[in-house]
């Protein structure tokens, strides 16, 4: 059986920047998890970011917090392990969280820090998709589902 990323915030864990975490309640995803198949990761803990933190985006090809920091090292680092343990568990899909300027599939944060989503790529989702493994975000359950099916 095909282990999945997932992103942890997903599993309900407090990573997330505000210090929350945002669970998914979907009957497969607990399926999943008895059956051992998910395998939790938060990119920008293991980038070394620490919870809270400030809110971050992506602003031409930088990852800038609300105060003015560039944490783009530590998202690249994340990234870079998100790829290694997948590589390390032949992982070929990802169920990560929508808008975050790691894990968003569709849509990311325009870079303005004022709520306006754009069309984009996280950190971590692009590096993924650029090495063969196919990323879902959450709005996207029936689609992973019927991938692994």
């Amino acid at each position: 059986m095909h282990k999945i990323l997932v992103s942890s915030c997903l599993l309900g864990a407090p990573v997330r920047y505000d210090g929350s975490g945002q669970q998914l309640l979907h009957p497969q995803l607990i399926a999943w998890q008895q059956q051992e198949r998910i395998v939790a990761f938060c990119p920008e803990i293991a980038g070394g970011l620490s919870t809270p933190r400030d809110p971050a985006e992506i602003v031409n090809g930088k990852v800038i917090t609300n105060t003015g920091d560039d944490v783009t090292p530590e998202f690249q680092l994340g990234a870079k392990q998100a790829l290694r343990l997948c590589q390390q568990y032949n992982i070929r899909f990802a169920l990560l969280k929508e808008s975050s300027p790691s894990c968003g599939r569709n849509t990311i944060y325009d870079g303005s820090h004022s709520g306006i989503k754009v069309v984009g790529m996280g950190l971590t989702a692009s590096l993924l998709e650029k090495n063969g493994i196919k990323v879902f975000s959450e709005q996207q359950m029936p689609a992973l589902v019927k991938a692994l099916a």
